[in-house]
């Protein structure tokens, strides 16, 4: 297995089919690190959702064995917080979804492979950018 300069990311479009958006630089999100939700074969999470963080969702998803807050200096990573926005996994956007949980998602910022995994409905219901 290749670097990840080596891995082929699948097209960058958002659920709209349009160019997508960044995430986060500060936190610098995504399965390549490069601040967009960018996902490829590699990527068995499919990290495509950009989320807003709220407390909620934090809390629930630390209940899922998934602990997002929490600094580890060891991989670069500073802990989430509230207000941040973040790559995450589609199936775990569902998940807190289904429990009434999910946090608001920026539908510009979100790749078009989520739509694998969640109904584009379900992302509206969230949508923190529709007009």
């Amino acid at each position: 297995m290749g670097s990840m300069q080596e891995m082929d990311k699948d097209e960058s479009l958002n659920v709209y089919g349009e160019p997508l958006q960044s995430c986060s630089e500060e936190p610098v999100t995504g399965f390549f690190r490069d601040g967009k939700c960018n996902t490829c074969r590699e990527d068995l999470g499919s990290h495509t959702v950009c989320i807003k963080v709220n407390s909620d969702f934090l809390e629930f998803s630390r209940s899922r064995g998934n602990d997002l807050s929490t600094p580890m200096p060891q991989f670069g990573f500073a802990g989430l917080k509230p207000g941040d926005s973040w790559c995450l996994c589609a199936a775990r956007w569902l998940e807190a979804y289904e429990h009434d949980m999910a946090p608001r998602v920026h539908m510009t910022r979100t790749h078009i492979r989520a739509l694998e995994i969640v109904a584009l409905e379900q992302l509206k219901e969230y949508a923190a950018d529709l007009n």
